[in-house]
């Protein structure tokens, strides 16, 4: 009796801690991830003011998902006591532990203006926004082409003040030629890039930047970002995936992210991939044709020819098995965590449903029917409807 006792007691711990262990491992992910902001903030702390006020003004503004982990993370960080006054522009979806770090660390980030550089897959834009008092948003006074050469006039004012801020916004989803091309067109910085760093090691992530910074001292810091990512995506990966390596995770973390722009639908696409990898299928999906012909030095600005679906490269993931050599783009945070912890589906294809999303499929049957249903949508909207 004492002995079944015993051992149930045992059972009951052991599911207690697992338990334990998968609530701190949630809030550390929550401590970490991105957060909820869509645009930047202005967050004034004032002189005298705690960290538990703090948390509940980041709370009001939409800035935090929870108060109680904003809190425990400072506190784990030993950096509460280290609360700064001042006044800090906090970005869009920066997580709670850049927060912590930004508030605590110093050197408070005067609010005003700010010019921010948005490094796109297509083209990179400048923004120039300023405060507005009233809500403490920022409201944009001009966006424009970097590489127009027609800089409005509050550009060239606002670039000259001492005060401006500067940001550099990094997309999911650039290769690291775009960015190195990027950086090479932003005045405020200076020095050579030196070696193009490796596919898919730059971090997609908005980086604060000051006027005459080094661009290999932003480039090493985006690499160092990325490193950290992929170990961190790496540790959480599932049991049983079909890769083996973190660089085999990054590449197919580079093809989800080419794959979809909706955030909901990473982890579907993974499984498409993840299910193909363990059937023996080929991956068969455009964006690595697509490297293969650009090899990410810019974008195609075509359809892909059927010649070029049946051309054989290192990359062409209908005539070769399993991974490409390398990544195709930088792949950010999410699509890395899709990678190594897919949703459980029985899908090995899809198409685009017309919404800018896709239709999964765990048939041939059901994919066709879909397609059809694509194909027909596109007709419709080449003939206006009728």
């Amino acid at each position: 009796m004492w002995r079944s006792l015993a051992s149930n007691m045992l059972t009951i711990l052991a599911i207690v801690l697992f338990l334990v262990a998968g609530v701190i491992l949630w809030g550390q992910r929550q401590y970490s991830s991105e957060g909820p902001l869509d645009a930047a903030i202005c967050l004034q702390v004032e002189r005298g003011s705690t960290m538990t006020r703090v948390s509940r003004e980041l709370e009001d503004q939409g800035a935090i998902s929870s108060g109680a982990i904003f809190r425990i993370g400072s506190n784990y960080d030993d950096k509460t006591a280290q609360l700064k006054a001042g006044s800090f522009l906090l970005r869009e979806h920066a997580s709670m532990e850049e927060i912590v770090d930004q508030i605590t660390r110093g050197g408070a980030s005067t609010c005003g203006t700010e010019i921010v550089y948005r490094v796109g897959v297509t083209r990179t834009q400048v923004a120039v926004r300023e405060l507005d008092p009233a809500t403490r948003g920022f409201v944009e006074r001009a966006d424009f082409d970097l590489k127009s050469g027609e800089f409005p006039e509050v550009f060239v004012q606002k670039r000259a003040l001492a005060d401006t801020r500067f940001r550099i916004a990094v997309a999911e989803g650039v290769t690291s030629w775009q960015v190195v091309d990027a950086l090479k067109s932003i005045e405020v910085l200076s020095g050579e890039v030196g070696t193009r760093p490796a596919e898919g090691m730059l971090a997609p992530h908005s980086y604060e930047v000051t006027r005459g910074m080094e661009r290999a001292a932003l480039v090493a810091e985006m690499a160092a970002l990325q490193q950290q990512r992929i170990a961190q995506a790496w540790d959480m990966r599932q049991e049983g995936l079909p890769f083996d390596t973190p660089e085999e995770m990054l590449i197919l973390a580079s093809i989800i992210e080419k794959e979809t722009g909706v955030p909901d639908e990473r982890g579907q696409v993974a499984s498409v991939f993840i299910n193909r990898l363990e059937r023996g299928m080929r991956l068969q999906t455009d964006p690595t044709v697509i490297y293969g012909v650009t090899k990410g030095e810019g974008v195609l600005g075509r359809g892909l020819r059927q010649s070029e679906l049946r051309r054989v490269t290192p990359w062409n993931t209908y005539v070769i098995e399993g991974l490409p050599p390398t990544p195709i783009a930088n792949p950010g945070l999410a699509s890395l965590e899709a990678a190594v912890a897919p949703e459980k589906t029985d899908y090995v294809f899809f198409v685009a449903d017309g919404s800018g999303g896709h239709a999964f499929a765990a048939t041939l049957e059901e994919h066709n029917r879909n397609v059809a249903k694509w194909r027909k949508l596109e007709a419709e909207r080449q003939t206006g409807g009728d």
